[in-house]
């Protein structure tokens, strides 16, 4: 899969069908630690009837890290120049945490790019005052001793018990953490001081007139319920779904459940 220039960094990306002009487009904004990857089982279900974009991030995944350009508006930028190099006019866009984020921003400055918007385990908030100093803390972990030594503190933020605890997905598990320990530390870092210093939107929230849903995993740590819940508040005719048995990373520990939520929510927005 390719990789394109964009705002002086390489970023990668995967495009299901390139050549095919009549099929909608849906794009997949990945989260923090992750890349393209956690889209799989979307993109695997989706392909036949759209047109699947997923990219990673800067400093994440196999995009390449940068010195800088890590603040939530430089990777919105980043995301509208991929739209328009690949001459995207219009697109289902799906957003988890991070990837939300930037969804969010998209929506409220750029409403004409989209068809539908879903917000995955995110939030319209700044970081909790009270939750920033660790994960400070987990940053300056992950520099000096690496992705690997703090990798069994994270798996338990990423993904819910009932997904950790499954002795029948060990193997996946196991493949999810290798993923995570295979991050490269000078991107996380960085990535991670962006999630950490983002604004919010919630102010903003109500400006969104695109037709939007809400997910969320009903053992979601690190951004809970309640977070979701004052997102569909505040934005008109948003519907909330919430992910039995799933965690932080909903699209990989229930999979199923997230397709059917999201296909049903595209089904009344053609």
């Amino acid at each position: 899969m390719p990789n394109i220039k964009i705002n002086n960094a390489d970023i990668y990306y995967q495009d299901s069908a390139p050549d095919d002009q009549q099929k909608p487009v849906m794009v997949f904004a990945h989260g923090l630690l992750w890349s393209t990857r956690m889209y799989d089982k979307q993109i695997a279900h989706f392909q036949e009837d759209y047109r699947c974009i997923a990219f990673d991030f800067r400093g994440q995944g196999q995009s390449q890290i940068t010195k800088s350009g890590y603040d939530m508006e430089t990777l919105t930028e980043d995301t509208l120049e991929l739209l328009s190099t690949l001459d995207i006019k219009k697109c289902h866009f799906v957003g988890l945490s991070m990837g939300g984020f930037v969804a969010q921003r998209i929506a409220i400055k750029h409403p004409e790019l989209l068809l539908s918007l879903t917000l995955l385990e995110t939030s319209s908030d700044p970081e909790d005052p009270k939750l920033a100093p660790q994960y400070r803390k987990l940053m300056t972990a992950i520099r000096w001793l690496g992705m690997k030594r703090v990798s069994n503190k994270v798996m338990p933020i990423m993904f819910g018990s009932t997904f950790l605890g499954d002795k029948s997905r060990k193997a996946e598990n196991k493949e999810w953490l290798l993923m995570l320990q295979g991050n490269r530390k000078g991107g996380v870092t960085k990535a991670t001081m962006g999630v950490i210093e983002r604004k919010g939107t919630y102010e903003q929230l109500g400006d969104i007139s695109t037709p939007t849903l809400i997910i969320v995993g009903d053992q979601d740590a690190a951004t809970p319920y309640p977070k979701s819940e004052r997102m569909h508040f505040a934005i008109k005719g948003s519907k909330l779904v919430v992910i039995k048995g799933a965690g932080h990373t909903s699209t990989v520990e229930e999979p199923e459940q997230v397709n059917t939520a999201i296909s049903k929510f595209l089904e009344c927005c053609v």
